[in-house]
């Protein structure tokens, strides 16, 4: 045998599938055992196959299960068989075993070698004369020397190398079904650590109102409910998801996405704001209804960093990129705070808030504002006061400050003059005097002029 040719082409399939070298050998170990018991009839033995990259040799052994009389079960009837087949799995280790020779040897057989000598092997022939007769090697000696039941021994067995085209190709077909389910295991475990990242993909086809994408190695499914409301997709558009899941299947990992997951609109700042990922700047909450309006709340730990500026970024330049991955999604950002008040009154931004009064036993806080915020604290449909209560997780009640009404200060008692004249205040405008009264006034004049007149004249008298 090559066995650099062998080698190599073991790495090339490693760097393909993603596969460990010791799975691959593993894989072909088992495929030649599957291929030794098809080329020598031997179904029921438990075969093992232990081969060497280096040197390409492999060493053949018969594996045996040590038994006594106490764990042979009885002749049963066809009634009973089916019971125990039945049984629950908790009694599958106290199930009793039928002899089979070909998989169980006796306590008292281990003992005693299986042969002294072992017959030379023709010239020219690769076939074991023991395999022909049922024979074994003796067993390979166990580090304490001593063998109990329920121990396992390892017969050494003749190597054949020459196996048969039906031997081979049953050989051929194991090695493909095992390296398909280790490349599945391979991509299901890379993708389990991805779980709870951002993933991009383009769009490969669309069943129903589900989306599926490739994103790699694998294919991932945006169902109608993890998509943003409204969003229009087409074939080849590139996109970006959320991994929420990675369950297991038989024709390979089934990776869940979403598009309307919170931790997907930190995930996008993450790749946007590099103090995230260096830590100075956190995100502590995220409240977010998805294809609408999120509100995350940040904080910092170094003092001389603006967490609010770091997340939106020059000119805006970095939370406009997460608003056109989130098809134009509304984003607040505010500081988070320790103090319950401070983080409430900022969590209905932009309404202006003047007052938060909490109650920490039934974790409620009932905040005022003025009168023309309080459709703006309660937001469109009760959307910001909704988000303010997810991102805070406190109940939140609003209430409107009413101007208060000013009371008019009474007159003191004897006291002509109106108090609203001495502040400067003017009462209410005095009636528009009609005809009648207006002609009164005139002749009044006219009569009051008369008599001034006469009185000056006798005075001159």
């Amino acid at each position: 045998m090559d066995t650099k040719s062998f080698a190599s082409a073991i790495e090339q399939i490693c760097e393909e599938k993603a596969i460990s070298k010791e799975k691959v050998l593993e894989t072909i170990e088992m495929a030649l055992a599957a291929a030794y018991k098809k080329e020598y009839d031997r179904k029921g033995q438990n075969i093992k196959i232990k081969f060497d990259l280096a040197t390409g040799q492999m060493k053949v052994s018969q594996i045996k299960l040590v038994i006594d009389e106490s764990m042979l079960r009885p002749e049963m009837s066809e009634q009973e068989l089916e019971q125990e087949k039945e049984a629950i799995p908790e009694d599958e280790g106290n199930r009793k075993v039928r002899f089979n020779p070909e998989k169980h040897i006796m306590i008292g057989e281990v003992k005693q070698p299986q042969g002294k000598k072992k017959p030379r092997r023709p010239r020219g022939s690769t076939r074991d004369p023991d395999l022909a007769s049922g024979k074994v090697g003796i067993p390979t000696k166990k580090a304490s020397g001593k063998y109990k039941p329920g121990d396992e021994i390892e017969f050494p067995l003749e190597v054949a190398y020459d196996f048969g085209r039906i031997a081979a190709q049953t050989a051929k077909q194991v090695i493909i079904q095992r390296i398909r389910e280790a490349e599945r295991e391979a991509i299901y475990d890379e993708y389990k650590e991805k779980q709870g990242e951002i993933t991009s993909g383009i769009i490969q086809r669309m069943e129903g109102e589900s989306v599926f994408l490739d994103i790699g190695k694998a294919t991932g499914i945006l169902f109608p409910e993890e998509q943003i409301p409204r969003e229009q997709y087409r074939i080849g558009q590139r996109l970006k998801a959320y991994i929420t899941e990675v369950q297991k299947d038989s024709r390979g990992p089934t990776i869940i996405l979403s598009r309307t997951h919170p931790k997907m609109v930190s995930q996008l700042f993450a790749l946007e704001v590099p103090e995230i990922t260096a830590g100075t700047v956190e995100i502590k909450s995220i409240a977010r209804e998805a294809g609408s309006r999120s509100k995350i709340a940040v904080t910092t730990n170094e003092e001389r960093v603006d967490p609010i500026g770091s997340m939106i970024g020059q000119k805006g330049t970095r939370v406009q990129t997460v608003i056109n991955e989130l098809a134009g999604e509304k984003i607040d950002i505010i500081e988070w705070s320790e103090d319950p008040v401070k983080f409430i009154s900022a969590s209905l931004s932009p309404a202006k808030v003047l007052e938060v009064a909490i109650d920490e036993k039934k974790n409620q806080a009932k905040v005022t504002v003025p009168e023309d915020q309080l459709s703006l604290a309660i937001g469109i449909k009760g959307q910001n006061v909704r988000l303010a209560a997810k991102l805070t997780d406190w109940k939140i009640d609003i209430i409107a400050q009413k101007p208060e009404q000013e009371k008019k200060p009474r007159r003191p008692r004897g006291s002509t003059r109106d108090p609203d004249l001495a502040s400067g205040k003017v009462g209410t405008p005095a009636k528009k005097a009609s005809g009648k009264t207006k002609k009164k006034v005139r002749e009044a004049k006219k009569t009051t002029k008369t008599k001034a007149k006469g009185k000056k004249k006798i005075k001159k008298a």
